[in-house]
């Protein structure tokens, strides 16, 4: 049953009009209509809000009760995407979680380069800790480039020197790298993440920073003093390189990490849950992950 699901999902991705390196107001549209095509539960509850300045949505299940808060970053290359087009996938995790999720409408690129998503981002769980009194209850969690601006998020809190570490960290399908260097991987397999697309975004979203600063390519930082990771990827999509380098950089820095590989499955699957078994799964994970790390309470690290 899983082959005939991931066969339609790939068929789903090879037939959208979706070129990530294409014109970028054009593919914002195009983004936002693939990535919200599946309707959201009406036990959903998704309120738009503003955390530290910056917009959020703020994203419960009715009737649930939420045990802790998960800061959540969208996908789309830093060029595309939105906290709304992306709530059917942060629903989704708050309710395998039991948690109340806020998403970040970051600022995006090339009209807001480098570092105008991190400073959002950065305002947000800034507003978030002084909310909840500390960093015990929140967890910071993100698809493609929104893992990497939630590992970007914990690496400049760090180095902020008050603001202490979230519980933890959820990271799907990372794109960690943004050098964008050669791929082991068959780049052929993923219908949608190719390497002239994510350098095309990379300059917009660069425009003359280094790309190996670890606060825009997270596998070229010192991850030292980082919470717990759970870093999940497709074994058929581009940016698999990108999470076997994070997970292996941040076991050299004594992080503690979970390295999740579903096989034959694309890039953010799990946004394709409600289609694919292994998408479900891999959220139940996730959202096991969380609990155990919200329920320890041992974030308050400086």
């Amino acid at each position: 049953m899983t082959q005939q699901q991931r066969e339609t999902v790939a068929r789903i991705l090879h037939n959208s009009p979706v070129d990530l390196g294409g014109d970028v107001l054009e593919q914002r549209e195009l983004f936002r209509q693939l990535v919200s095509a599946n309707p959201v539960s009406d036990d959903v509850i998704a309120e738009p809000g503003t955390l530290g300045g910056v917009p959020a949505m703020s994203i419960e299940i009715a009737g649930a009760a939420p045990d802790g808060v998960v800061l959540y970053f969208h996908g789309g290359c830093f060029a595309v995407g939105s906290a709304q087009a992306s709530v059917g996938l942060a629903a989704n995790l708050a309710r395998k979680a039991g948690v109340r999720v806020v998403s970040v409408d970051y600022r995006l690129a090339p009209e807001h380069p480098y570092p105008a998503a991190l400073d959002d981002a950065l305002a947000a769980y800034r507003a978030l800790v002084d909310r909840e009194q500390g960093a015990e209850r929140i967890a910071v969690a993100g698809e493609s480039a929104g893992a990497n601006l939630a590992t970007a998020v914990m690496l400049a809190a760090r180095e902020d020197g008050g603001l202490p570490q979230p519980s933890c960290a959820v990271l799907f399908s990372p794109w960690a790298d943004v050098t964008v260097p050669g791929r082991t991987h068959d780049a052929g397999l993923d219908p949608v993440i190719n390497g002239d697309a994510l350098r095309l975004r990379a300059r917009d979203y660069l425009q003359g920073t280094d790309p190996l600063d670890g606060l825009v390519s997270p596998v070229h930082a010192d991850l030292t003093g980082l919470p717990p990771m759970l870093i999940q990827a497709g074994s058929q999509e581009y940016l698999l390189d990108d999470a076997v380098r994070l997970a292996a950089r941040a076991a050299a820095d004594h992080v503690p990490v979970t390295l999740d590989v579903t096989p034959r499955v694309l890039h953010v699957f799990q946004a394709f849950a409600a289609l694919l078994d292994e998408g479900d799964e891999a959220l139940a994970r996730a959202g096991g992950f969380l609990r155990t790390h919200l329920a320890d309470g041992t974030a308050d690290r400086a």
